[in-house]
């Protein structure tokens, strides 16, 4: 089965296609983990009505796929609201922001 650090390290390839940056460097991924047989994701967006919702969505559950057979679910949530704060240091200091 898929270790928790292995859902990660997957996801680290996926891209927010405006900010060309990991997933989880901007730190848009709040859960990701093995209930019942299935990864289940929450994740969230920079800013509500984000046109790139289902591309990001779609690169989810492809990266995935690409590294488990399991079932993947993925959750569009909005709390708590994103923030530069949970940027990695690295994507802060990339984008400009004090670390």
């Amino acid at each position: 089965m898929i270790s928790r650090n292995e859902i990660i390290d997957a996801l680290r390839k996926v891209e927010d296609p405006e900010m060309l940056m990991s997933i989880i460097d901007l730190g848009l991924v709040y859960r990701a983990e093995v209930v019942a047989g299935r990864v289940e994701i929450d994740y969230t967006l920079t800013f509500p009505g984000c046109p790139l919702s289902e591309v990001i969505e779609r690169d989810i559950v492809e990266q995935m796929k690409s590294v488990t057979d399991l079932e993947v679910r993925t959750r569009l949530v909005w709390e708590p609201r994103w923030s530069p704060d949970y940027m990695s240091d690295e994507a802060k200091i990339s984008l400009g922001y004090p670390v």
